[in-house]
């Protein structure tokens, strides 16, 4: 009987079994990050903020949680001051309507803001400096291709919401991102207003095969916006991609870091707490927003 017949495998069955076994590792290690950009996009929501949208209450406003486990956060939670400027329809209409953007007041805002202006400068091209106590870093907005984003970004600074507050989230396994923009430092803080996700047709779509999930790439130096991953949860947290990322493609790329993301990539190197899972928590160094200023040409 031959070696064949005996059951020992040929050079080329060794090659094609070798290469099934890879296949299947990169699947499972594909479903392991569209199982973690999920956590980090809806799990454990702390804040419940109801919304009337019609004749249904929309949840929306929480971001990207710091945990799945988030507790809402303590102390005093001043409204938003302003009326909303249009209320969205169920049928997700977009971030802007008729030339306007459409930002919605709900629930309790982590500092007292004032809603953005409905209209935004669709010819400004804006610069945004965060000071940090690890560096500066500095980052042109998409003005023209996320203008409500942008709007209430440049907003939110202008009323110094962002000073003094944390970057809460650093991830560093399959997802690589820091997050900020939350007052409270827990994850489910906001600015008592969402609006929808735009500048999604910018991102490059990535293929994985036996998913139906729709993932993009997000290149490191984009920072783009948080949500739940429903219609209309954009807030006011953010994140700062430092490498190549593959994340559901419903997250707003709003601007591009053009100086200090080395800054970012040295916090990712020492690593997170792990206080969410591994590579998943409080960055071990504390990256604390001094404050935000933005710049108009």
């Amino acid at each position: 009987m031959s070696r064949r017949n005996a059951g020992v495998a040929t050079k080329k069955e060794r090659q094609r079994r070798l290469a099934r076994e890879a296949h299947e590792r990169r699947l499972v290690r594909r479903a392991d990050r569209v199982r973690r950009q999920r956590q980090l996009s809806i799990g454990g929501i702390a804040v419940v903020l109801l919304a009337a949208v019609g004749v249904g209450i929309a949840a929306i406003l929480g971001v990207f949680t710091s945990s799945p486990q988030a507790k809402a956060a303590k102390g005093p939670t001043p409204s938003v001051t302003a009326t909303p400027s249009a209320t969205p329809t169920p049928t997700n209409p977009g971030a802007m309507v008729n030339g306007k953007c459409i930002y919605t007041a709900s629930g309790a805002a982590s500092r007292k803001v004032s809603l953005p202006p409905a209209s935004p400068d669709l010819t400004a091209k804006y610069t945004a400096t965060i000071a940090t106590n690890r560096g500066t870093i500095v980052m042109d907005l998409f003005g023209k291709q996320a203008p409500c984003t942008v709007g209430s970004f440049v907003s939110l600074a202008s009323q110094k919401y962002f000073n003094n507050t944390p970057c809460h989230r650093l991830t560093t396994h399959d997802i690589y991102v820091l997050q900020c923009g939350d007052p409270t430092g827990t994850g489910s803080g906001g600015p008592g207003y969402g609006f929808y996700s735009e500048n999604l047709t910018s991102l490059k779509a990535v293929s994985i095969a036996s998913s139906t999930s729709k993932l993009a790439l997000y290149p490191a130096d984009i920072v783009a916006m948080a949500n739940t991953g429903q219609p209309g949860s954009n807030g006011s947290q953010f994140f700062l991609v430092y490498k190549n990322t593959e994340l559901g493609d419903n997250y707003t790329p709003f601007g591009q870091i053009v100086s200090g993301l080395n800054i970012v990539q040295a916090v990712a190197k020492v690593g997170s707490d792990n206080s969410n899972g591994p590579g998943d928590g409080h960055p071990k160094e504390n990256v604390q927003i001094e404050s935000v200023t933005i710049s108009k040409a």
